[in-house]
């Protein structure tokens, strides 16, 4: 039986928010109370005090409303209330509240008819949900139902779990072994990466993942379930403030499970603005010299493993090619010369090509996992070479969350020892592993210097920096069908921000559409008309860990180049023939067809003062660990270890002295593969 984490209070709040923040209740395709069954499925799965936490706010959020007043009055008048009290407020506070309503979506258009049998097949799954009345009620089509042509350009939707790993790689929790020579901490982009060179320079490793394994026969198109089994407290963890939504994997693979394969190097010719931030030339500047030669070698590794090369066209022939029609269509009346020299493309991916067994299937689901087995994210890849090909095969321990680093004293050089880490265990019992060569840290930005600064390593933490992004969705004359395409296809680099187009399935499409009661109900139902596309923009070194949470401030520098974003992509969308376009801002508001483009940046400087005005989020968490010859100002050396320590090697994204400016995994992976290719960093 499921748990159900919201108590029947709780549950009659949350109902009672169904009813009020969607549409009346006669209109809706599934009824309040399935709303709220809904979302006791989806907290039910979420470890941790997420669903307490959330418990909590829903009922402060009851009592700000007026409580048994407003819950027991008219929909007109709870409406009036939510608008006064959280849609309009400039009250911290209550604009974190009003954030609580992408819940009530989730528990709406996230819904999925369960099968009564736990051991049906995926297909059968979505054939239970032909008639899901909310996909019949928006337009949309699970993957196997869209018509296909079975041709390598239009590929039938079918499973491939060819590169899932077998269950022999990982390690029982009854089975953890008392000694092993090394312990990778953390499975994603630099942890995998690490992993394989080493075990193909015959240590013994284990890789020790805080999270579960799926592979790709336990994942379906479930959203909701997907988002709560994958993430890092189910896709709805925040920056201290809440201003910020961090999302995390927490899997075997880590964030390349989660993620769109996006493969951008720091600067690549063709692919990057000639007048974008030198990152590499910045870093020396700091005292975090990487060699250019060095690194690029790594890419290339990394990027021959992975098959990494530009999408094909098929891919993004809806939404991507918009996006990119749009943009010349605005940039030909440009006078900017950021605009003039702006560089657009289609994106470098580690997904199989249409030539092989794993070629993507463009099914659109890239976010909660692809349910038919066609990416090449690190359990496909390194992790698979790992344990099943090199010399002497790593092993996987799974469901267990690293608390510390043991030490056994001083070496010769004056130098810590690592001699063991404790995992925790999802029962609760400690088990202690001792290490006999050394450490791999590669936790994620957060979880790492939460794990070095457990260990009594100082200076942690700090100078933590975010690609941020921000949706801007818009509505077409006609059908778009943006679903049935890969999520992310197209971008175009602008040197002081990146737009890229980008679309989800219905219930994380739904937390990015904004939009207040009816009038988010009805863009919903036009969900087959939105195109969409985002933009990133870099906010460097604003961030820092204290007691375990991301405090992330923005300037007002950053916002600033938030609003001449927003402002550009609006442009761009209406210059593609939008009618409508519906940036992410809190209030909801709708920019028209025929506004000029002086009075769309006027729009923006007036509706955005501070970042609780707009919907934001990251993906790419990097710094806290940083590189740097002088262990006053970094965390870790030029090769990536502990400043005072012996053998511990941090290899994921919290090495970065500054913000990157592009999607991290792929320079995360190159970081890693620098400091343990072909080098016996442990003796």
């Amino acid at each position: 039986m499921r748990r159900k984490p919201f108590n029947p209070f709780e549950a009659a709040i949350w109902k009672r928010l169904a009813e009020t923040m969607l549409v009346e209740p006669a209109q809706m395709a599934i009824s309040p109370q399935q709303v709220v069954d809904n979302l006791q499925g989806i907290f039910g799965n979420i470890k941790g005090n997420t669903p307490r936490d959330t418990a909590l706010s829903v009922i402060a959020t009851w009592i700000v409303l007026g409580g048994p007043f407003w819950h027991f009055a008219p929909r007109s008048f709870r409406i009036w209330r939510i608008e006064r009290r959280l849609k309009n407020s400039r009250i911290d506070l209550f604009q974190d509240m009003a954030r609580i309503r992408g819940i009530v979506y989730a528990g709406y258009y996230g819904h999925w008819i369960d099968q009564d049998d736990a051991n049906v097949s995926d297909a059968a799954a979505e054939d239970a949900n032909r008639a899901n009345p909310v996909f019949n009620a928006i337009g949309f089509t699970l993957p196997r139902h869209r018509t296909r042509a079975g041709t390598p350009d239009d590929p039938e939707i079918a499973e491939y779990t060819g590169n899932d790993l077998p269950y022999t790689v990982f390690v029982g929790e009854d089975a953890i072994p008392d000694s092993v020579e090394l312990v990778v901490i953390g499975s994603g982009a630099g942890g995998a990466v690490a992993a394989s060179n080493l075990a193909d320079q015959g240590y013994e490793v284990l890789v020790v993942e805080a999270g579960p394994y799926l592979p790709s026969a336990r994942m379906t198109p479930n959203e909701a379930h997907m988002s709560s089994s994958l993430f890092k407290d189910g896709a709805i963890q925040t920056t201290r403030n809440r201003d910020i939504i961090v999302f995390q994997g927490r899997t075997v693979g880590g964030s390349t499970v989660v993620n769109n394969g996006i493969c951008l190097r720091l600067a690549r010719e063709g692919e990057t603005h000639p007048d974008a931030h030198d990152v590499l030339a910045h870093w020396r500047s700091i005292g975090a010299p990487v060699d250019e030669d060095a690194l690029e070698a790594a890419y290339c590794r990394v990027e021959t493993r992975l098959g990494v090369h530009e999408i094909d066209r098929r891919l993004g022939r809806n939404n991507g090619t918009r996006l990119l029609h749009g943009w010349d269509a605005y940039a030909s009346g440009s006078s900017d010369p950021l605009d003039a020299r702006a560089v657009t493309g289609w994106f470098r991916k580690n997904w199989g090509q249409k030539t092989e067994p794993n070629a993507c299937v463009s099914c659109g689901y890239c976010n909660t996992g692809c349910p038919y087995g066609r990416k090449k994210a690190m359990p496909e890849s390194f992790l698979r070479h790992a344990t099943l090909h090199a010399p002497r095969k790593a092993r996987i321990l799974a469901h267990a969350a690293v608390s510390h680093i043991g030490w056994s004293g001083l070496e010769d050089q004056g130098r810590k020892v690592a001699s063991s880490v404790q995992v925790l265990l999802p029962d609760g019992r400690a088990k202690t592993i001792r290490v006999t060569k050394g450490v791999v840290v590669a936790a994620g930005t957060i979880a790492s210097s939460n794990i070095l600064s457990a260990s009594g390593i100082e200076g942690t933490g700090k100078g933590i920096s975010l690609n941020i992004a921000c949706p801007v969705p818009a509505l077409m004359p006609g059908p778009v069908y943006a679903w049935d395409e890969d999520q992310m296809a197209t971008f175009v680099d602008r040197a002081d921000f990146l737009i890229e187009s980008h679309f989800q399935p219905p219930m994380s499409m739904a937390s990015l559409v904004p939009g207040w009661f009816d009038e988010h109900f009805r863009r919903m139902l036009n969900y087959s008309r939105l195109a969409s596309a985002g933009v990133l923009f870099p906010a460097d070194r604003r961030g820092t860990i204290r007691k375990g949470k991301l405090g992330f401030e923005l300037e007002q520098s950053d916002l600033a180049v938030l609003r001449r974003a927003l402002a550009t992509l609006t442009k761009v969308h209406f210059r593609g023939g939008a009618e409508e376009v519906y940036p992410a801002l809190l209030h909801g508001e709708t920019l028209s067809r025929g506004m000029s483009d002086a009075e769309i940046d006027r729009f923006f400087e007036e509706h955005i003062e501070e970042p609780d005005d707009v919907v934001l989020s990251s993906s790419h968490p990097h710094g806290g660990n940083a590189i740097n010859a002088d262990p006053r100002k970094g965390v870790v050396d030029l090769d990536q270890r502990v400043h005072g320590v012996a053998n511990v090697l941090v290899t994921d994204a919290s090495v970065m002295p500054s913000c990157i400016r592009v999607n991290a995994q792929l320079t995360t992976m190159a970081m890693s593969d620098r400091v343990t290719h072909g080098k016996r960093v442990f003796g």
